[in-house]
């Protein structure tokens, strides 16, 4: 088994390696084109008041995008909010699991059946105040993935610390289609109910990419990562780690219960869509 790793190592490498050069320039059209159509996104601001159009009619509205008035919190959530927030994290955690236990089961025979390795993969993830934490999903990737990551970093089709390549070769077929309509991101609400989580918050980011943090990029850490943001319901037609970053700030300084409801009613219709890489 060991042997057949290896061996797919071996082919995923020499394929990337002697991928023709028109192939490269395909990306790179592709890539202009992704970059075109991100430019058509709404700014941040605009899209906040589309999601919080009565955030506050004095004018005194926190952000972290430029607006006039704004003013900072002490505390990117209070205690009394954090209290609350994690009683509804538990409790909507454990009624999702105890209904989709079979759809897990089912997922995770496919996963076996599809390819040799691990059924859950475990990701070492930044967490609150940039604590480590082993975030689950299930595998959509060849088995020992990381290891080709630095061969194939050379086409990663986004700037700053994200790393993301269309078509990447080590994602298997069930894997894409896992990806697509965010099946593979499931367990974690496993890490949920341990605490590592929320359902609500900036997604977390893998260490190795939290290492190319600028420092101003580390005030995302001050809350606790979610399963679901706002990025990830209203922005993801663009990639961008700033789009990111400016859209985790402003959930931050905007936080509500009535804000993490909205995000995750915007979430169900986002992941049906099947907009998900």
């Amino acid at each position: 088994m060991d042997g057949d790793s290896l061996d797919l190592q071996r082919r995923l490498v020499g394929q990337v390696n002697s991928w023709p050069i028109h192939v490269i320039r395909q990306r790179r059209v592709e890539l202009k084109n992704l970059a075109t159509c991100a430019s058509s996104v709404p700014s941040p601001a605009k899209i906040l008041d589309l999601v919080l159009p009565d955030a506050d009619q004095s004018g005194r509205c926190e952000s972290a995008v430029g607006r006039a008035n704004t003013f900072p919190r002490e505390r990117a959530i209070d205690i009394s909010g954090s209290f609350v927030k994690r009683i509804i994290d538990v409790a909507l955690s454990g009624i999702a699991l105890l209904f989709l236990w079979p759809l897990l089961l089912v997922i995770a025979v496919a996963v076996k059946l599809e390819s040799a390795g691990p059924i859950i993969y475990r990701s070492l993830r930044a967490g609150k105040k940039g604590q480590k934490f082993s975030c689950y999903k299930f595998r959509t990737m060849v088995d020992g993935a990381d290891e080709l990551k630095d061969s194939l970093r050379r086409f990663n089709e986004r700037r700053d610390p994200f790393f993301k390549i269309a078509d990447d070769p080590r994602v298997t077929r069930l894997g894409r289609f896992l990806r697509k309509y965010s099946l593979d991101e499931l367990p974690q609400f496993w890490n949920v109910l341990k605490g590592d989580m929320s359902l609500v918050g900036p997604r977390p980011h893998p260490v190795d990419d939290c290492a190319r943090y600028r420092p101003a990029d580390h005030r995302r850490l001050e809350v606790k990562p979610g399963i679901t943001g706002l990025w990830q319901v209203i922005a993801r037609a663009d990639p961008s780690f700033e789009t990111c970053m400016k859209l985790d700030l402003e959930y931050m300084m905007r936080w509500s219960l009535s804000l993490d409801c909205k995000i995750l009613l915007r979430t169900v219709p986002a992941v049906l869509a099947g907009e998900g890489s």
